[in-house]
């Protein structure tokens, strides 16, 4: 071929393939379209008032009569956004805006959207190439860990080598944010914000709230943050409506956003230190040194040390049961934990703690999601864990008067927990004239219920110093972890039920009395502000009772088999027992009937 051929084939390859692409061009617009204009590329018509409408306009060749209207893929109609208009040759519509909504006011489904044009007079529609997303649906961003520590729980602050909170997301971020909410204690609220680094999926916290303090401690969770191109937030963890972080009963939060500030705290053991031989109190101190003491309830300490050990070995002196107070201290913050001595030698009656129930109110984040493990909140819980607080939920107003009582009257008894009834180590039920138990008893495995339904069927004596007791259920695992807490039942394990609690002023006095129970005292208890009355007993007929003014029975004693169940339902009972000498009374007559 010659050079002249070769020339004039390429310019015919050139000029047909120039040919092809004007007529592809002329195949995806329209010569009456002049120009087409979108306000953005996305819209999210979810109320948050970012990018909330779709702007349009355009200009026509000529001059007609046109409806527009938004189509789907499919080219269905959505929503008319004109009908009947006259739009002049050359001149650009009026901006047309679309909510995002069809023609029925509901939102309309996530995809692309494109503009329908209908040439009245032409008697045809065009269907504008160019489209936009319709995009309601949340960017997923997840805290995906927490370090530089390892393993299932939340990260500890402050740390020995005074690194921060290095905080891993499953996602590079654009536009985002963390935020940090104290979890515990209650109430929930946010104590700082901090930016992620555009195209970063790390972030850091040492900390500090937003005004640069050092945070109390306390339960935190991080919660990420971040908007995709149609303005969409998308958050590792919902928050309501006034931003706080939804939290669901029974069901763990999304990602591992949980750190605890934690500088010093305590694990008590799970069953009694026999009196004479050793006890180890478990420390978490970060690794930094602190000292301690050991102590009976209201007396000076008698042992104490320094250690930055994990573990505290204790020998408690004395022959007698009793629970004594490990505090560790470092620095101005402290935390103590009950250690619960048991005489080697046997007594009549059995005092039992409810470590379950202390356990289960602790606000301790077990599994690092940021949300405290509660019973309260659905569990699970580990029994044997720190406890969160410088001592158990109310403690100090009922487990501890009535330890302090017992020390005070020189009452000789043996001491247990709920978990070693339930797990059938320590002292057992079996031998004892009575059970004391010493606070509320709120949730119980149903191997313990059972053996305390027996206990008294067979001849026992039980009394409820507590209020809220033996009416929930929970399941203890192998590796004493508490599961499937429920709800309160109908009746308690004794069949008996309880009126909800009240509040007011109350006065309540003795009447039937078969068993001594009101010897010693006037009968009258007076000025309590709640109750937790009871409203039936088995059988019908209590053996010893006392009510208040409309007749709610308050402290009552029931017979079930052989043996007797006494309740006060009065919560602020423990707390007077040094000071009302008719609540001394009770406590003593209630004793006398334990011990026989």
């Amino acid at each position: 071929m010659t050079r002249l051929a070769q020339l004039v084939f390429a310019l015919l390859v050139v000029a047909t393939g120039a040919a092809f692409f004007l007529a592809q061009e002329l195949k995806t617009s329209d010569p009456v379209l002049l120009s087409f204009r979108l306000g953005s590329e996305a819209i999210s018509p979810n109320g948050d008032g970012r990018f909330e409408r779709q702007r349009i306009t355009f200009r026509l060749k000529r001059s007609e009569l046109i409806d527009v209207a938004v189509v789907d893929q499919r080219g269905d109609s959505v929503r008319e956004l004109v009908s009947g208009v006259q739009l002049p040759a050359y001149r650009t519509i009026a901006p047309l805006i679309w909510n995002g909504r069809d023609e029925n006011g509901k939102v309309a489904a996530d995809g692309r959207y494109r503009i329908r044009v209908t040439l009245r007079r032409e008697g045809r529609s065009l269907v504008v190439p160019k489209s936009f997303r319709v995009d309601d649906t949340p960017p997923r961003i997840t805290v995906a860990a927490i370090g530089p520590s390892s393993g299932p729980g939340p990260e500890l602050l402050d740390r020995s080598d005074g690194q921060p909170a290095q905080i891993h997301l499953n996602t590079a971020a654009r536009d985002g944010r963390l935020l940090i909410f104290r979890t515990a204690p209650l109430p929930t609220e946010q104590v700082a914000e901090l930016p992620i680094a555009q195209g970063s999926n790390r972030a850091s916290w040492d900390g500090r709230a937003s005004d640069g303090r050092p945070v109390a401690p306390g339960t935190y969770l991080v919660v990420a943050q971040r908007r995709d191109s149609a303005g969409v937030l998308g958050s590792s963890v919902p928050l309501d409506g006034e931003g706080i972080p939804i939290t669901v009963y029974g069901q763990r939060l999304p990602g591992r956003g949980g750190i605890t500030v934690r500088p010093i705290a305590a694990r008590p053991p799970l069953l009694p230190t026999t009196a004479g031989s050793g006890a180890g109190v478990v420390v978490e101190a970060n690794g930094q040194r602190f000292s301690w003491t050991l102590s009976q309830l209201g007396k000076s300490a008698s042992q104490r040390g320094r250690s930055s050990a994990s573990v505290v070995r204790l020998k408690p002196r004395g022959k007698a049961s009793s629970l004594m107070l490990f505090t560790a201290k470092r620095g101005a913050l402290r935390a103590s934990v009950p250690v619960a001595i048991d005489d080697a030698r046997s007594h009549p009656v059995l005092v039992v703690l409810p470590l379950i129930t202390w356990q289960g109110r602790n606000p301790v984040d077990d599994d690092g999601d940021g949300e405290p493990n509660l019973l309260t909140t659905g569990g699970p819980a580990k029994l044997s864990r720190v406890l969160g607080t410088p001592l158990p939920a109310r403690f100090v107003v009922q487990e501890q008067p009535i330890m302090k009582w017992l020390a005070r009257s020189r009452y000789g008894y043996d001491l247990t927990t709920d978990y070693g009834i339930a797990s059938g180590r320590g002292p057992k039920l079996a031998g004892h004239s009575g059970v004391l138990l010493a606070g509320d008893t709120v949730w119980l495995p149903p191997a313990a219920a059972r053996k305390l339904r027996s206990f008294v069927i067979a001849g026992g004596t039980l009394v409820e110093a507590g209020t809220d007791s033996l009416l929930r259920s929970v399941s203890l695992t192998k590796k004493a972890n508490l599961i499937d807490p429920l709800p309160p039942a109908s009746a308690d394990i004794f069949g008996s039920r309880l009126e909800p609690p009240a509040v007011g002023n109350f006065d309540i006095t003795a009447g039937d009395d078969q068993i001594g129970l009101f010897k010693g005292t006037s009968g009258l208890f007076n000025n309590y502000s709640a109750i937790a009355a009871t409203a039936t007993v088995p059988g019908g007929k209590p053996l010893a009772s006392a009510v208040t003014g409309d007749g709610a029975i308050t402290i009552v004693a029931f017979r079930v088999g052989k043996g007797t169940v006494i309740r006060y339902g009065l919560p602020q009972l423990a707390s007077r027992l040094t000071t009302d000498p008719d609540v001394q009374g009770l406590m003593t007559s209630s004793w006398q009937l334990l011990s026989r």
